[in-house]
């Protein structure tokens, strides 16, 4: 993107919250409330966030010019900034190729790109996109041939890190999308064209693309229905793992392995039995269970749990660069955002994911000058006592 371009940008949309709220003007509502829902009443959405505004950091002082460095590397593989893109099922929905727009976002910034089994676009589309950036998350099939083609599909399509979802033992009810019409395979009602129509740039991009689609399943499903790959998906998708079925996955493959979705200590510590490299500490962006605790503040505990015999990946709440430096402050090695890069997209098309990594690029710079922070490592010093 042009620097002039990108200033512009910058001056009309200086933060996530602003793409937020272009987003939300920008999509039909039923696109808005998939992307911005949780579930239930809503309670664990809001603790997620505030929870995160809680964690405050003292600054020091007096230690002469700060240059922030914000590269890490992790999993064996290095990258630009100690932040990714988390997947986000059916991104299709909020932005016709959302997938290959932060897939090429994610290439030229060096940072990862995680794809979901339910994804819009297919592995051989995407990963040759995020040029080796690329990690592939797995809802785990039932069958054992299934879970080895997939497998199969994402080592050869270059994906280098498999992420394994623990977090959904069963699909959310989301109550928000159920009272916004939102059906899948969606249905052209009176409700739906009157969307359609207040919103020409959704509506235009989306004829031009089609409707989003499950493309990664449409061979299993032998069909390119909808409505047939979901009755699949329902049908082959165990979503509740065991931890036998994980030692079974690891066995298959060779590249990094992270468990997603660990909340409790003594999670952290069976996945560390089973192999895994990497724990990601999230509540699924609290779409799954309205009592969960905010994934902040499980963190250190897993942290202290863990004590640096995985990666530790954070995910669930973090909107902006501040959150992240909170998230790496209380003991975390890297964190994905999944709501704030799709906003990016919706917010300005091809343009959006590029602005939003310049944004959180720049906040988190910032804010580790403001703190006295060279090196990611320093801000574990920022922590306020008593909040690790």
């Amino acid at each position: 993107m042009k620097p002039s371009l990108q200033a512009k940008l910058m001056r009309q949309c200086p933060t996530i919250a602003d793409l937020r709220d272009r987003a939300q003007k920008r999509l039909p509502h039923i696109a808005w409330e998939y992307l911005s829902c949780g579930t239930g009443e809503e309670a664990a959405l809001s603790r997620n966030l505030e929870s995160m505004k809680g964690v405050t950091l003292v600054p020091r002082f007096m230690r002469g010019e700060i240059h922030p460095q914000v590269g890490v590397t992790m999993l064996g593989q290095a990258y630009d900034a100690p932040f990714g893109v988390a997947p986000v099922g059916l991104c299709g929905l909020m932005w016709p190729r959302a997938e290959r727009i932060l897939a090429t976002a994610a290439a030229r910034y060096s940072i990862p790109l995680c794809l979901s089994t339910v994804a819009a676009e297919t592995p051989e589309t995407i990963g040759p996109l995020a040029d080796g950036m690329g990690w592939f998350q797995l809802y785990p099939p039932r069958r054992s041939e299934l879970l080895s083609e997939l497998l199969t599909r994402a080592r050869e399509s270059g994906f280098t890190t498999l992420v394994v979802t623990a977090d959904v033992p069963t699909p959310g009810r989301r109550e928000r999308t159920i009272r916004s019409g939102l059906n899948m395979p969606p249905r052209i009602t009176p409700r739906f064209v009157w969307e359609a129509l207040s919103h020409p740039g959704w509506t235009a991009a989306t004829l031009r693309a089609g409707l989003p689609r499950l493309r990664t399943m449409e061979p299993y499903a032998k069909s390119a229905s909808m409505r047939d790959v979901i009755k699949f998906v329902e049908t082959e998708m165990g979503f509740g793992i065991s931890w036998d079925y994980l030692e079974q996955v690891r066995d298959q493959w060779q590249g990094p392995l992270v468990l997603k979705g660990i909340l409790h200590p003594a999670d952290a510590e069976r996945a560390l039995e089973a192999g895994v490299d990497g724990i990601q500490v999230s509540n699924h962006g609290a779409r799954q269970l309205d009592a969960v605790p905010a994934a902040i503040d499980q963190l250190p505990a897993i942290v202290r749990q863990v004590d640096g015999r995985a990666s530790i990946i954070f995910d669930s709440g973090a909107r902006s660069g501040l959150d992240i430096a909170r998230a790496l402050a209380l003991g975390a090695d890297f964190v994905m955002l999944g709501r704030a890069f799709v906003y990016g997209v919706a917010a300005l098309g091809a343009r959006g994911a590029d602005h939003a990594v310049e944004i959180l690029l720049q906040e988190l710079k910032n804010n580790m000058a403001q703190l006295g922070c060279s090196t990611l490592e320093e801000l574990r010093e920022s922590v306020t006592e008593g909040t690790s």
